[in-house]
Order: C-alpha cells, then sequence, then structure tokens
C-alpha cells in the first residue's frame, strides 16, 4: 500500500490481492477511484459502469470524442474513454496537484492516452471553457467526501451545458444519503437545464433505502438520451446488484424528483456527510 498526504487530504493506493494490476484509490479513508492497468476497460465501481453507458451511446463505437473531466480521482474514466475510443481528446480538471502527481507516478496513464490534466477549480476551468467544445462533460468532483455546493447549482449546470455541442451530454455522479434528498435537488436542477434528463442508480438505493452512488444525466436536445438502450444494458449489466439497475426518465423522473425544486447560487448546499463507518 502507498500512502501520502495530498493537498487535500491523505490519499492512499491500495492493490487488489484478487485482480493482478488493479488498484484503489482512497481520499481519507474513502473509496475514490479503481484502476485495471491491464484492463482499462473493467469498471469495478456500479458508478462507472453507468457513467459507461452513457459514452458508450453518445457515438458509433470507437469514435473518438472530446470530453471534459471535472474531478480527476485515478483518471478511470478518462483511461475508459481512451481504450474504446482512441484519438479522443480530454481535459481532466483536478484541484490536487499533489494526488495528480502521485496518479500520474504509481498509476501511469498511457503515452498515446490523449489526455490533459488541468491544474484548476472545476467551476473556474468550466465557465472559462469555449463555447460548444466537448461532446460530454462529466462531473465527479469531491472535497472531504462531500460534492461542494460550487457544482450543485443551474448556473453550474448552464455554464457546462454552454460548453457542449449541440448532440452533447452531461453526466454528474452524486453521492446520498436516504432519503435521498440532495440527491432529487441535483435531478430537477439538471432538469430545469436540459432538454432531457434521467438518473440512473440502483433500484433499491432509489427508493431511498441506503447510501450511495446517484448518477444524474442531460442531453441538450430533447430524446437525447437513448434510454430504452441503457435500461437494456443496466439490465445485461454482469456486476449488476441483487437489487438491479434502473434508468428513470420521463414521467417517472418527475414522480421520483417530487417536490425537490432547483438549486439556485444563492441556496446551493455541499452533498450530504457520508455515514460514520465510510470516513475512515
Amino acid at each position: 500500500m502507498i500512502r501520502r498526504k495530498v493537498d487535500l487530504g491523505t490519499a492512499e493506493i491500495r492493490s487488489d490481492p484478487e485482480r493482478p494490476g488493479a488498484y484503489m484509490l482512497h481520499i481519507d479513508g474513502v473509496a475514490q477511484s479503481y484502476v485495471d492497468l491491464a484492463d482499462p476497460t473493467h469498471l469495478e465501481f456500479e458508478y462507472m459502469r453507468r457513467l459507461s453507458w452513457l459514452i458508450d451511446t453518445i457515438a458509433p463505437a470507437g469514435k473518438p470524442l472530446d470530453v471534459l473531466h471535472l474531478g480527476g480521482g485515478a483518471l478511470t474514466m478518462a483511461r475508459y474513454v481512451a481504450a474504446t475510443r482512441p484519438g479522443s481528446a480530454q481535459e481532466v480538471v483536478e484541484r490536487d496537484a499533489a494526488l495528480i502527481d502521485l496518479v500520474e507516478s504509481e498509476l501511469p496513464l498511457p503515452v498515446d492516452a490523449g489526455v490533459t490534466i488541468t491544474l484548476d477549480d472545476a467551476r473556474a476551468a468550466l465557465e472559462a471553457a469555449p463555447a460548444g467544445r466537448f461532446d460530454l462533460v462529466i462531473v465527479d468532483v469531491y472535497r472531504a467526501a462531500r460534492m461542494p455546493r460550487s457544482v450543485t447549482s443551474v448556473e453550474f449546470v448552464r455554464a457546462a451545458a454552454r460548453v457542449l455541442t449541440h448532440t452533447g451530454r452531461y453526466a454528474a455522479n452524486v453521492v446520498d444519503v436516504p432519503p435521498l434528498a440532495f440527491s432529487r435537488v441535483q435531478a430537477a436542477t439538471v432538469r430545469e437545464v436540459f432538454a432531457d434528463a434521467c438518473v440512473l442508480s440502483e433500484a433499491g438505493l432509489l427508493r431511498g433505502r441506503r447510501y450511495g452512488n446517484v448518477v444524474i444525466a442531460g442531453a441538450r436536445r430533447r430524446g437525447g438520451l437513448p434510454v430504452e438502450r441503457m435500461t437494456r444494458t443496466a439490465q445485461r449489466d454482469p456486476l449488476n446488484s441483487v437489487f438491479g439497475n434502473r434508468v428513470v426518465h420521463g414521467p417517472d423522473l418527475d414522480r421520483w424528483i417530487g417536490a425537490a425544486v432547483p438549486a439556485q447560487d444563492d441556496d446551493a448546499e455541499d452533498g450530504p456527510v457520508p455515514p460514520p463507518p465510510l470516513l475512515g
């Protein structure tokens, strides 16, 4: 195990004893990323597989994409895009320079990955990016295991929509606790900005029964999310949980959001604190 102080906490890289060449990145005791250096298409975390469903359906197989990753971690999704869509141009924005140094040293990217890493605040980098530049924006920004309020508002999501192409997509990884009040607000926020929106997660978690990850996706054009295809993929997921995955869309999404209203900069909140056992 490698343990090192980084700018925003303490990072640990632990090898997976059951999968040679695979590693888990923890920050302050919380699992952040899983990387298989030999097979970057192996996505151990369920929420990352859900993100891959968006990546796989955004364009024909193998076609390069322009992707903006807000939040770096161990660069798992950037590695996935590079492996499945060679020639893609990807920018990763990460605030923690020491973390990037550690990842590049211990879990190096392939030399031809086509990934540029920018050390900056996620929102500042997003607002400075050119309009219409990216096919996909992925938001996976966490500080002290919480999603910061700077990336949870309508204004932030509008900034993301601005940098997308007409057919571009947005995806955010949201970590929440029962009864998922924060996720419902985030879904309402994405729905406020994008013409099409959906939520992808485990069925049991969506009923507000436990802590976990919810992926919230948006597309600039109506019908821009391939909901039926993603639903079929969710059902076929070989690592599916016992509860199964769900894609919530349309009237079902309206019912799931309920009375939650979009967050504005003036009233946006940080994500919830994880349960104590997950804080190391």
